[in-house]
C-alpha cells in the first residue's frame, strides 16, 4: 500500500462558479445539484437519489448554463470554474414545470404514497415537487393519460402499481447497482417501455429476493410495501438496529397504534440504508398472537416428554390453548419466587457446580453482561455459555491464539479496497445479505472474488474463481495454498521477520502439502490452487471472510489457523482491504462474547484462570469467583445426564433467549438432557421447543420493545431504542435478570429508565475499559454507532486493527501449523451421503422469530432438503418428492429441492424447521479447542418416501393472508 507523497494528492481541488447569482464552491467533479443542496437551494429532481449513481433521465432538474444552447441536468453535470448557472431562469423553470406536469398527467386518480402532511398530494415526491413549484395538470393533458397497467400483487410483501411509474430508473439502479440482484430491468422502447422483473414475470414469481431496496428507492409509490399503501402517517419513527444477522444494519421502525407497520433502512456505517428481506419485512414476529404474555408454571404432575415436542408445536399452531393443559398462569412474584428460589435451593443443596445458564446472542450487550455476572456471582461457577459455542467458537479460539483478539481485523465494506476477496465456508447472500452487496459492488469495480466452499452458492455468480473442494478437506486445500506461497517465493519476508513468529515450524509442516499432493484429497486441480494462491499473495490487498462452513468441524480451529497463516505469510493483514473477518451469525453474538457470556472468559476475553484477571474481577464485583473454566453448551447437556454421583452434575438451568432444544446437535440427546433437569427456567418471547420442557416460563420482550446496545460483526457498538410496548405482562429481559439475581441473594441496584440499562452499560464499559472506554452511553445516544477499539471521547474508533502490532505477548502473530484431521464420522455403505446444515435467506437460526413473520413464512413456508440433479437422477428422485434423511442418531421426512450448487454425495438441510429438525441428525462430536459441534459434516442415508409433518410452521403466513 503506497501512501500519498504530497498534500495536494489528498486535498480536494476547489472549483468556483456562480449559482443563481451567488458565488458557489464545488469540489472537482461535484455536481451542480449537490452544491445546490449544500447551499440550501432547491431544484426539483425525481430520478436522482442520494447514494445512487446519477442517471439524468427525468430532466426535472435541468438548469441553464450561460453560453450553452441546451439545458443541463444538474444531477449529473459537474460544476466547472467560472460557470454561470441559473436554476430559476424563466427557461429552466418552464422546462422543470413541463416535465412535472407531463409526468403528473399520467398518474392514477388515487395514488399509493400520500404526503404525510397533506394527503391530497398522493404521488410521493412527484406530487410534492409539483405542489412546491405550483404545477397543476391541464384537463386536456389529463385526457391523454396512458392506458393504465394492471396492478401486480403477487408478492407477499410488495405491491407493483406501474400506473404510478415515471420510469425514473431508481428501482433498476437499486436492484442492479446497489444490491446487485439483477432482477428489475427496463424493457421495450419508446411509449412501450416498461419496468419488468426478470423476463416480464409477476414479481412474486420472479427471482426477487425481497430486499425492498426498490420500494425504498421508488419516488411515486409504484413500488410499495403492502403495509404502507396510501397514507404515510405514523405515530412515531424510532431508530434502532436490525435484530437478525450480525451485519448490524441501522433501521427506523415506523409505528402506528403501538404496532410496527414498516421498516426503513438508515444510513448506518454497516448498511448505508440497505436492508434484506428479514430486516425490512420480518418485523411482524413481535406482534404475533403466539407471544408469551403471562408467567407460566408447569402444572403439578405434568411430565416432561422430550418426544412430544414436535407434536406440541403442531398442536399449538392450530390451537394455542394447548399450552394451558400443561402450564398454569401465575403472577410475576409467584413465578420469580419459584424460578429464583428453585435455582438457589439446588445451588445450596448440590454445590456451586449444580447450575448452568445459557444467555442470548439475540438480546442486548447489557443483558449479556448482567446474565454472565449473575451466573458467576449468583450461581457460583463459570457454567455460562450461549450460541457462539455453536457458530464461531473455533474461529475465536484460533484468533485469540494467533492474533490475540477474537474480533475482526477489518470491516466488511472494506472490501472496496481489496484486490481479492476470499470467501470460504460462507453463503453471504443468504446469511449476511447486506454484507454480500459490498462484495458484489467490489467485484463490479474490479475486485476478484474467490469462493471456496463445498457448495456453489449465489455469490459464485460474481466469483473470479470457485474452489468447490470436497467436504472436510479445508486444511488440505489451505495448506496447499500456503505451500505455494512459500515454494514460489511469494512470502512477505519483511512482514514475517518483523511481525510473525513460528514461521519455520509452519514452513516445515506444509512441506508435504503440495497442490499436486492435495489435488486428489481436496478435489481442486493443482494449477488452480497455485493460481489462486499467487493472486492472493500478490494482490494489492486480500481479505478473507468466512462463515460456519469453516468453524463447525472437529477441525474448525485448525481451519481458522490456516486462514491466519495464509494472511500472515503474505502480509495481507493490518492494512485497508485485507485481513481476517469471521462473519458473525446473530445480531449480538459478537457483543455477547465480548461481554463475557462464555465459560472460560470474563468480559473482553480475559481468562477466568488468569490469577491477575481473576483478582481484578473479584474486587470489581466484590464477590469470590470460581477460577476454573465452566462447561460449554454441549458439555452442559452431558452433565445434565451425568450420574448422580458426579459432583459436577447439572441439576438446574436458566435459559434466557436461547433454544437449545432446537439448536444443539443430536437433539434427542439434548432434549432428554433438558427434561432430566430438576429445575429449568426459560425466559423467552415464544413457546420455544425448550420452553415445553420448562418448570417456569418468564415472558420477555422482543428487540423492538427494549432499549439497549448490540455489537455487530464489524466491531460497532450500536444503540437500539424501544419502539413499542410489550404485550400483556411481558417484562424487559434486563428487569427479569435482576429479579432472579435478587432471589439468588444478590444485592444489585441499577437505577434509571429501561431497568437501569444505562447504569448496566456503564459498569460493562468499566469492565471492558481496554476496548470501549471511549464509548459512553451519552455518545451512543448521539452517534448511534461507534467502532471499537475506542479509548477516548475524541477517538473515532479503529475500523482496521493490527496496523502496527498484534495484541499478543510479543506483539507478533503466532503461526500455528495444522494437519489433516478427518471428520468424526465418515460416509459408508449404510450412510453414503454427507449432511451439510445451514441457514436460508428468509429463516434465521431456529426459526422461532422468522417463522412467525407472515412475509418470511409465506416466501419460504416448508422445510426442504437440497440435492444436485445428478444425485437425484441416480436415485430416481424429482423436485418435490418426499425423502427420509437418516443418520445414526435420528431421521427426518422432508421435501426435496434441486440445487446443482450442492456437490454430488451431499445433501443440505436448513435447521430452522421444527417439523424436520436437521439437528435430530447432526453429530455432537466436538472440536477439541473451541468445543464446537461438527454441524457441517455427518454421514446420512437418503431413502425415497416418508411422512412429512401435516402442519408446517406456526401459521404466520395464513394469518397474514387471512
Amino acid at each position: 500500500m503506497n501512501a500519498p507523497a504530497k498534500l495536494n494528492e489528498v486535498t480536494p481541488q476547489i472549483v468556483e462558479f456562480t449559482l443563481d447569482g451567488k458565488k458557489a464552491q464545488a469540489y472537482a467533479g461535484e455536481t451542480i445539484l449537490t452544491v445546490a443542496k449544500r447551499m440550501g437551494m432547491e431544484i426539483p429532481h425525481l430520478c436522482y437519489k442520494e447514494g445512487m449513481r446519477a442517471d439524468g433521465n427525468c430532466r426535472a432538474c435541468v438548469v441553464e448554463v450561460k453560453g450553452e444552447r441546451t439545458l443541463a441536468p444538474s444531477c449529473c453535470r459537474s460544476a466547472t470554474a467560472g460557470m454561470e448557472v441559473q436554476s430559476k431562469s424563466e427557461r429552466a423553470v418552464k422546462s422543470q414545470k413541463m416535465v412535472l406536469e407531463m409526468l403528473l398527467s399520467d398518474m392514477p386518480d388515487t395514488g399509493y404514497k400520500w404526503d404525510e402532511k397533506d394527503e391530497s398530494l398522493q404521488h410521493g415526491e412527484l406530487s410534492q415537487w409539483a405542489d412546491q413549484v405550483g404545477v397543476t395538470v391541464r384537463p386536456a393533458l389529463k385526457a391523454l393519460r396512458r392506458e393504465q397497467p394492471k396492478a401486480d400483487i403477487s408478492h407477499p410483501a410488495m405491491a407493483v402499481n406501474l400506473d404510478a411509474c415515471i420510469q425514473c430508473n431508481r428501482c433498476v439502479r437499486a436492484c442492479r447497482e446497489e444490491q446487485v440482484n439483477d432482477v428489475i430491468g427496463y424493457a421495450m422502447r419508446g411509449s412501450h417501455s416498461e419496468i419488468v422483473f426478470d423476463l416480464n414475470d409477476p414479481m412474486g414469481d420472479s427471482t426477487c429476493v425481497a430486499c425492498g431496496e426498490c420500494v425504498q428507492a421508488c419516488p411515486t409509490g409504484a413500488l410499495m410495501p403492502k403495509t404502507r399503501i396510501g397514507s404515510q402517517q405514523v405515530d412515531k419513527k424510532v431508530d434502532s438496529v436490525c435484530p437478525f444477522c450480525g451485519v448490524g444494519c441501522l433501521i427506523t421502525y415506523n409505528v402506528k397504534d403501538n404496532k410496527i407497520i414498516s421498516v426503513d433502512g438508515r444510513d448506518g456505517p454497516a448498511n448505508h440504508n440497505r436492508l434484506c428481506v428479514k430486516g425490512r419485512f420480518g418485523f411482524d414476529y413481535a406482534h404475533n398472537p403466539q407471544r408469551l404474555t403471562k408467567p407460566l408454571i408447569r402444572k403439578a404432575g405434568v411430565p416432561k416428554d422430550p418426544e412430544a415436542i414436535d407434536e406440541l408445536n403442531r398442536q399449538m399452531s392450530e390451537d394455542p390453548s394447548i399450552i394451558g393443559t400443561m402450564f398454569r398462569e401465575a403472577t410475576w412474584d409467584e413465578a420469580l419466587d419459584l424460578a429464583g428460589g428453585g435455582l438457589k435451593a439446588l445451588r445450596d443443596k448440590y454445590g456451586l457446580k449444580a447450575l448452568a445458564g445459557f444467555g442470548s446472542a439475540k438480546g442486548s450487550n447489557e443483558e449479556a453482561y448482567l446474565f454472565q455476572k449473575l451466573v458467576r456471582t449468583g450461581f457460583g461457577s463459570n457454567n455460562v455459555d450461549h450460541c457462539t459455542r455453536l457458530c464461531h467458537a473455533s474461529s475465536v479460539a484460533a484468533l485469540l491464539e494467533g492474533v490475540g483478539s477474537g474480533a475482526v481485523s477489518n470491516q466488511v465494506n472494506d472490501v472496496e479496497h481489496s484486490g481479492l476477496i476470499f470467501v470460504i465456508g460462507s453463503n453471504p447472500t443468504a446469511n449476511h445479505p447486506v454484507a454480500a452487496t459490498w462484495m458484489k459492488n467490489a467485484a463490479k469495480a474490479g475486485a476478484k472474488i474467490v469462493l471456496a466452499d463445498p457448495r456453489i452458492t449465489d455469490i459464485g455468480k460474481h466469483a473470479w474463481r470457485t474452489l468447490q473442494f470436497k467436504p472436510d478437506t479445508d486444511v488440505a486445500m489451505l495448506n496447499a495454498m500456503i505451500y505455494t506461497v512459500i515454494e514460489e517465493g511469494l512470502v512477505d519476508k519483511d512482514f514475517v521477520k518483523k511481525r510473525a513468529s513460528n514461521f519455520e515450524a509452519l514452513k516445515a509442516n506444509v512441506k508435504g502439502y503440495s497442490p499436486e499432493a492435495m489435488e486428489p484429497i481436496c478435489g481442486i486441480p493443482a494449477q488452480k490452487l497455485r493460481e489462486v494462491a499467487r493472486e492472493f499473495a500478490t494482490s494489492k490487498a486480500s481479505m478473507i471472510l468466512w462463515g460456519m462452513g469453516v468453524s463447525q468441524h472437529v477441525h474448525g480451529t485448525d481451519n481458522a489457523r490456516c486462514l491466519i497463516a495464509l494472511c500472515a505469510v503474505t502480509g495481507q493483514i493490518g492494512k485497508p482491504g485485507s485481513g481476517l473477518h469471521p462473519l458473525r451469525g446473530q445480531n449480538n453474538v459478537q457483543g455477547a462474547s465480548d461481554a463475557g457470556l462464555i465459560p472460560m472468559m470474563f468480559p473482553n476475553y480475559q481468562r477466568v484462570d488468569n490469577k491477575e484477571v481473576h483478582q481484578w474481577f473479584e474486587k470489581f464485583w466484590n464477590t469470590k469467583l470460581d477460577n476454573r473454566p465452566g462447561y460449554t453448551v454441549v458439555e452442559i447437556m452431558h452433565k445434565a445426564l451425568a450420574d448422580d454421583s458426579d459432583p459436577h452434575k447439572i441439576h438446574g438451568m436458566y435459559v434466557e433467549g436461547e433454544n437449545p432444544a432446537m439448536s444443539d446437535p443430536d437433539l434427542n440427546h439434548a432434549r432428554h438432557a433438558l427434561a432430566e433437569l430438576k429445575h429449568l427456567v426459560v425466559q423467552d418471547i415464544f413457546m420455544t421447543e425448550t420452553a415445553w420442557l420448562a418448570d417456569v416460563i418468564l415472558p420477555a420482550t422482543a428487540w423492538p420493545e427494549k432499549t439497549g446496545t448490540v455489537s455487530n460483526t464489524d466491531r460497532m457498538v450500536q444503540m437500539g431504542k424501544q419502539a413499542v410496548t410489550p404485550p400483556g405482562e411481558a417484562k424487559p429481559d434486563l428487569w427479569i435478570i435482576q429479579q432472579i439475581a435478587k432471589r439468588m441473594g444478590l444485592n444489585w441496584n441499577y437505577q434509571g429508565e429501561h431497568a437501569g440499562v444505562a447504569a448496566v452499560y456503564e459498569e460493562m464499559r468499566q469492565a471492558m475499559h481496554a476496548v470501549i472506554s471511549g464509548i459512553t452511553w451519552e455518545r451512543l445516544e448521539k452517534e448511534s454507532s461507534v467502532t471499537y477499539p475506542c479509548l477516548s471521547a475524541e477517538d473515532p474508533g479503529q475500523p482496521t486493527v493490527f496496523i502496527e502490532d498484534f495484541p499478543t505477548a510479543d506483539g507478533k502473530v503466532k503461526l500455528v501449523p495444522a494437519d489433516i484431521i478427518p471428520a468424526n464420522e465418515r460416509p459408508d455403505a449404510e450412510f453414503p451421503f454427507v449432511l451439510i446444515t445451514g441457514r436460508q435467506l428468509e429463516h434465521w437460526h431456529t426459526g422461532s422469530m422468522t417463522r412467525r413473520s407472515g412475509v418470511l413464512d409465506a416466501i419460504e413456508p416448508i422445510a426442504t432438503a437440497s440435492m444436485c440433479g445428478d444425485d437425484m437422477a441416480e436415485l430416481g428422485l424429482a423436485p418435490g418428492d418426499v425423502v427420509t434423511v437418516a443418520s445414526r442418531r435420528g431421521q427426518v421426512a422432508i421435501h426435496l429441492r434441486r440445487d446443482d450448487g450442492t456437490p454430488r454425495g451431499a445433501v443440505f438441510i436448513p435447521f430452522a424447521y421444527y417439523e424436520a429438525a436437521a439437528n435430530l441428525i447432526t453429530n455432537a462430536a466436538l472440536d477439541p479447542f473451541g468445543k464446537i459441534p461438527e454441524f457441517k459434516y455427518c454421514a446420512v442415508a437418503i431413502r425415497r418416501g416418508g411422512t412429512p409433518a401435516k402442519t408446517q410452521g406456526f401459521g404466520a403466513a395464513e394469518a397474514m393472508l387471512g
